[in-house]
């Protein structure tokens, strides 16, 4: 199985930090920062405009600089048979 990761960016500091995807969808995506028995789960969800995710973790935001649309093209690449359904 593969693991994705992606890089998020801390504002505080502005570091970026790779991190593990536990679940990823355009309404919201859930990520652990850390390993073993230091690890933190951490929802992002959209912000207001649309064009980042954002989150907290112990204090600290953190912020996915991807769009809603980047993000749903990327689900729909990476799994092709979970298209949504149309309407007939």
């Amino acid at each position: 199985m593969n693991t994705e990761k992606i890089k998020v960016r801390v504002t505080q500091s502005g570091q970026t930090m790779e991190v593990v995807v536990l679940s990823k969808r355009a309404t919201g995506i859930t990520v652990v920062l850390g390993e073993g028995a230091n690890c933190v789960k951490c929802d992002l969800t959209p912000t207001r405009n649309g064009l980042a995710y954002a989150g907290s973790v112990m204090g600290r935001e953190i912020v996915y600089e991807r769009s809603r649309d980047q993000v749903q093209a990327d689900i729909d690449r990476l799994n092709p048979t979970m298209h949504k359904s149309r309407l007939r």
